[in-house]
């Protein structure tokens, strides 16, 4: 007996170019499935099961995406408290001797907030060469960000 259904629909394990994204549902056609994506482990059939341990999956991912967000909202709370102080060399005309840069702010935030903030994350103004007050972005992904003060004051 010949197999008159074509196509069959999978559950991705993985993102597939092209295809679709990790914990999606999509139809393939059978030949894709059988030769490709099962035998690599990047899907799985649509099974009742399957179906269940999917549910459970994004169970868990959600749970584990509110904990970070509150995670981060507190965070943020807490570098929105005060202000960053950041010491600077400086002439006798108040110019900074350099600039100030993301890696020291993002010291400032190990030692003054008692979080570890990636440099990376932190996005300056255009360059701080002058004492006073200004605002740095700091990207936690998944669409939060906040701006942080910070002055920087003669040591």
């Amino acid at each position: 007996m010949v197999n008159k259904k074509r196509t069959m629909e999978i559950i991705l394990i993985q993102d597939v170019d092209n295809l679709g994204a990790k914990n999606e549902v999509v139809k393939v056609k059978n030949g894709y499935a059988r030769n490709y994506l099962l035998p690599r482990q990047l899907a799985v059939e649509n099974s009742l099961s399957n179906k269940k341990q999917l549910e459970e999956r994004m169970k868990q991912v959600k749970k584990k995406e509110d904990k970070m967000l509150a995670e981060i909202n507190s965070v943020i709370a807490k570098l929105n408290e005060a202000p960053l102080k950041l010491g600077a060399k400086t002439g006798t005309s108040g110019k900074i001797f350099g600039s100030v840069t993301s890696l020291q702010i993002s010291r400032a935030i190990r030692e003054q907030k008692g979080y570890e903030i990636d440099r990376k994350k932190i996005t300056l103004p255009d360059e701080v060469k002058e004492l006073g007050t200004y605002k740095a972005t700091i990207d936690f992904g998944n669409g939060k960000s906040t701006e942080v003060e910070f002055e920087v004051v003669a040591e």
